[in-house]
């Protein structure tokens, strides 16, 4: 799999590029050469005991007919559960319920869940006595840079909070890490170490993936762990039989390639190709370790399913005539797209529409192609709005801070949680346009950022508190978002596993402020697209499983997306994502 592996190999990567499989076929490689091998998982959505038909748990497990290899899943969100507790718990006799509400509010978001599986895992990396009975210990997702540079902060945090100087967006997670200050210190230089660890980025070879290679990367070398190396897996294999989807795929692997940074292009790389099995169970594993061909679809070509068209998600969208469509969903899923081609349909339809993006590279410009009638865009620079969101908090909340505070309060506005904040309040000043006409808005802020604006001392309460008596009638940007009537949430995925699974987490992190998404569309669907090539055609089947749990568990308005031959550029090609080409299936 991969040559001369150190004692420590991490594989780190966005949901859904493959981090298991490959972490699963390392571990295994290792173990069949003699090596005595313990592979350790922190991903929510973990299938290492299924993958190894082992019931593993929060445990080290020896795995099934494998010898020389345990492992153990540790979940995450437990972990963070206890994590949180270990902070509460001490104040619960101490504070009012409403600051302990706030407290856990704070501490409910994705930092704190990355703190609390590093703090798990810092555990075995430092547990020498542990270590010293395997030869390799395999990661299944490893540490961002910005948790690494968090758990690096000099200073007394408790103290920093407990003084009530700074409630900035990732300082909750922070104040239970002094006590273990010593501990993260030594795993993080282990990390650093590139004699005893490695640290492999994982990627889909897509533009968007390999740019959060890119983004990542630099990360991590800006805090000392350089000695990285790139996996490219799923790489669509050069025999297209003659199929055209096959041969465009195929095409847009490759430029993905060619456009890498020179950055990430020098990296060590190893490149998988796509398979039409799923890698569960030791013949899948050992047939990928060895690079042997996977067993190949042998049934008849299949016609696509008759899913629910995205034209008829439209339908409902339109009827009140005008609101705020918000799409939500990780990276790289296809969120642009979806929301270009429901403005173009609804511009085309004859509403006036405004689409807003966050979008750096101004991306929805390419995508639309051109002017269109009854359509405008605005973009929302969420590097202008998150300098100006850092000047306003250092010149109000830092003013009076003395050097180290103000330093620490510099660091946390550094993370990802500022972005989110800043951009919040930028669309903030465009949800009240939805009054008038529609407004469609591309990379939307996730449940936690939500949550936390509303939490104690947010915009929305603040207000509220302020109101008083007054009369008037008033409507702030987070009642718009929790009012159906003015605001349909839209919710992006893949029909793969770990998409799916995260995109259900959103949904539960926008239920709790109190947001009910009005709809999912599954984008680029294999089972949903004509295809006659014998790897795509298998892996078409195998997403019909992830469709039917968003169908049956998770909404009952959906739509599916078929794959596209041809990137959806243009206000024609957009429009025809929309086109109602049969009766629909589901409401």
């Amino acid at each position: 799999m991969f040559d001369s592996l150190p004692k420590f190999t991490f594989f780190t990567g966005k949901g859904g590029v493959g981090k298991t499989s490959l972490a699963c076929t390392t571990a295994l490689s290792l173990a069949m050469d003699g090596k005595k091998v313990l592979l350790v998982s922190t991903d929510p959505a973990s299938n290492v005991g299924q993958v190894f038909a082992t019931d593993i748990g929060n445990k080290i497990t020896p795995i099934n007919d494998v010898e020389n290899l345990s492992a153990i899943e540790i979940n995450p969100e437990e972990s963070a559960a206890a994590y949180r507790e270990r902070i509460v718990g001490p104040m619960r006799d101490l504070l009012p319920e409403d600051a302990l509400r706030s407290i856990e509010e704070q501490l409910s978001g994705a930092c704190t869940v990355e703190i609390a599986a590093f703090d798990e895992f810092t555990a075995l990396l430092t547990d020498n006595d542990l270590l010293a009975q395997y030869d390799n210990v395999v990661f299944d997702t490893a540490p961002t840079g910005h948790t690494i540079r968090m758990l690096k902060l000099p200073g007394a945090w408790s103290g920093f909070l407990e003084e009530g100087k700074g409630d900035a967006s990732c300082l909750g997670p922070l104040a239970g890490l002094e006590k273990q200050r010593d501990k993260y210190g030594a795993a993080v230089d282990r990390l650093s170490d590139g004699d005893t660890t490695r640290m492999i980025m994982v990627a889909r070879p897509r533009q968007s993936a390999l740019g959060e290679v890119a983004r990542t990367s630099e990360e991590l070398a800006s805090i000392g762990i350089k000695n990285q190396q790139l996996a490219i897996n799923g790489m669509m294999p050069t025999e297209t039989d003659g199929d055209p989807l096959a041969a465009a795929l195929l095409k847009r692997d490759e430029d993905a390639l060619a456009g890498m940074t020179a950055e990430v292009a020098a990296l060590p790389r190893k490149i998988f190709p796509l398979r039409s099995e799923n890698l569960v169970g030791l013949d899948a594993l050992k047939r990928f370790a060895s690079g042997a061909a996977d067993t190949p679809a042998t049934e008849a070509t299949t016609a696509p399913r008759d899913y629910p068209e995205l034209g008829a998600l439209v339908d409902g969208i339109e009827t009140p005539g005008k609101g705020l469509v918000m799409f939500m969903g990780k990276g790289g899923v296809g969120k642009t797209t979806m929301a270009a081609a429901v403005a173009t349909e609804l511009a085309a339809r004859g509403h006036e529409v405004l689409l807003t993006t966050t979008d750096p590279a101004a991306h929805i410009t390419e995508t639309l192609s051109g002017d269109q009638p009854n359509l405008t865009v605005s973009r929302i620079d969420p590097e202008a709005e998150t300098a100006k969101y850092h000047a306003h908090i250092m010149a109000t909340k830092g003013k009076n801070l003395d050097d180290q505070a103000r330093a620490m309060l510099e660091e946390d506005l550094r993370s990802p949680c500022t972005e989110e904040i800043a951009v919040f309040q930028a669309f903030s000043k465009v949800i009240r346009e939805s009054s008038r006409h529609f407004v469609i808005m591309d990379t939307a802020p996730t449940g936690h950022t939500l949550l936390l604006l509303d939490a104690t001392g947010s915009y929305h309460k603040d207000i509220l508190r302020h109101q008083g008596e007054s009369k008037a009638k008033l409507v702030t940007p987070m009642m718009r978002l929790q009012d159906p009537a003015q605001t349909k949430i839209m919710i992006v995925t893949l029909p793969e596993t770990t998409p799916v699974l995260e995109a259900a987490h959103l949904q539960e992190d926008l239920k709790r402020a109190g947001i009910h998404p009005w709809g999912w569309i599954v984008n680029s669907s294999l089972a949903a697209a004509h295809t006659t090539q014998p790897i795509l055609q298998k892996r078409a089947r195998a997403e019909q499983a992830q469709i039917s749990k968003v169908a049956d568990e998770l909404s009952t308005r959906y739509a599916v997306v078929p794959m596209q031959a041809e990137e959806p550029v243009g206000a024609g090609r957009l429009q025809a994502l929309c086109a109602v080409t049969r009766p629909a299936t589901a409401a």
